[in-house]
């Protein structure tokens, strides 16, 4: 069977490769922004732009005693606009020589299938059903920034954006940037002061706090949360006048570090050295501990130097942790929809961001806090590159599940 015959006996996937069509790198998501408004406008859905141009559906309940639910998924993609052509390949749908987008395009078409079914009372809408198309999550995440979260009824929101049919992920880690400063309070030239032992080098000292710091996995627990830290860069003064030299000449290269290198000072006795941190974690409590262990170090090294050299650390936050809720709802419709559609789900925490972690620090218009979940509808490998490929398979049980998830949440 070909692409154009699955198209025909499966709506979902008809959706998707019509999305996927449509290229729509992050603030260029026009064209497909346009697409979902025609899409709802012929099915007679409820659709309509916010200010920032994400897209809002609203599906009212039956039941008024039922709470509704809110799907969300995002509608740019990694690449650039140029044309889309599918290839069918076994199992796998993919783009020729580009990325798909099928991140998160398996998020939006499974939504809209959704909205149809319900409005063509092939699902039941006990409950309400509402959704929402963001902008930009890929560069920024500034279109669920700009959501207007006090005018959303739900409360449980089904972030459809995550990699793996069943995947069910209930935390997600923090991002935020550690810079620690070192500072030799004496400079000096290395032929003449080398022999002066109060002209500490500091890169010689960053070098020696680095050492100290834990690097990698700090925590790990058996709910899958992950607290780690991660070396970025190490910089010292050294390198400024080869920088400015290249700065001043416009030099290109593939290999920056190698260039600056060449020509970096090592006559001098630096008096200032620079290092950054990534620090990731779903737990706020272990986040801070680990937070503390690097001040602690901080403290020891200014100790030991004390009026020969100094050091400072500063933390800026990025992204806010996405935290595991008490409440496990969620977690039981899930499961029972995977099980109707015959997969086993995966409940676990991700060591990345997402837009669960915007929502999870908003309310709602009856100002309760939402209560996001991070989902998987279909098998996407490689995503991102030019390899990129989703199993169309998989994208026909995700619709199940998410259809299921939807119903079980509604008894």
């Amino acid at each position: 069977m070909n692409l154009e015959e699955l198209r025909k006996e499966n709506e979902v996937l008809d959706i998707f490769c019509e999305l996927v069509q449509i290229p729509s790198p992050s603030l260029k998501e026009e064209k497909v922004i346009e697409w979902i408004l025609n899409f709802a406008k012929k099915n007679e859905i409820d659709a309509k732009c916010d200010n920032y141009g994400n897209v809002y559906i609203n599906i009212p309940a039956k039941d008024s005693t039922k709470e509704p639910i809110m799907l969300s998924s995002h509608m740019d993609v990694v690449g650039d606009d140029s044309p889309i052509e599918l290839i069918l390949d076994g199992d796998y749908i993919k783009a020729k020589g580009r990325t798909l987008g099928a991140d998160d395009k398996v998020g939006v078409a499974c939504a809209l299938k959704l909205a149809k079914d319900i409005k063509n009372g092939i699902v039941d809408a006990a409950g309400g059903l509402e959704i929402t198309f963001t902008r930009d999550e890929e560069t920024g995440m500034s279109g669920a920034e700009h959501l207007e979260f006090d005018k959303f009824k739900s409360k449980y929101v089904l972030v459809c954006d995550a990699d793996k049919l069943g995947q069910l992920q209930v935390s997600g880690a923090s991002y935020t940037n550690a810079k620690i400063i070192v500072k030799g309070l004496k400079g000096g030239h290395s032929g003449i002061d080398i022999a002066d032992t109060t002209r500490l080098n500091a890169a010689k000292l960053i070098a020696e706090l680095i050492a100290e710091f834990p690097q990698g996995v700090y925590y790990t627990d058996n709910t899958g949360v992950i607290t780690s830290c991660n070396i970025g860069a190490i910089v010292a003064g050294g390198v400024q006048n080869s920088v400015a030299s290249i700065v001043e000449k416009g030099t290109k290269t593939n290999n920056y570090i190698e260039e600056i290198m060449k020509k970096s000072s090592t006559n001098i006795i630096n008096t200032l050295g620079m290092a950054s941190y990534s620090i990731r974690s779903a737990s706020v409590e272990k986040e801070n501990e680990l937070k503390a262990l690097m001040q602690s170090i901080i403290n020891k090294f200014n100790k030991k130097y004390k009026g020969l050299a100094e050091a400072e650390i500063e933390f800026e936050i990025h992204l806010l942790p996405f935290e595991k809720a008490d409440d496990d709802r969620i977690e039981k419709v899930h499961t029972k929809a995977c099980e109707i559609v015959g997969i086993k789900n995966d409940i676990s925490s991700f060591h990345a961001g997402a837009e669960t972690h915007i929502y999870c620090h908003n309310k709602n218009s009856k100002g309760e806090y939402f209560m996001p979940s991070l989902l998987g509808l279909a098998d996407v490998y490689n995503m991102h590159s030019a390899a990129e490929k989703v199993d169309y398979k998989t994208l026909l049980k995700g619709y199940e599940v998410i259809k299921n998830t939807f119903i079980n949440f509604n008894k």
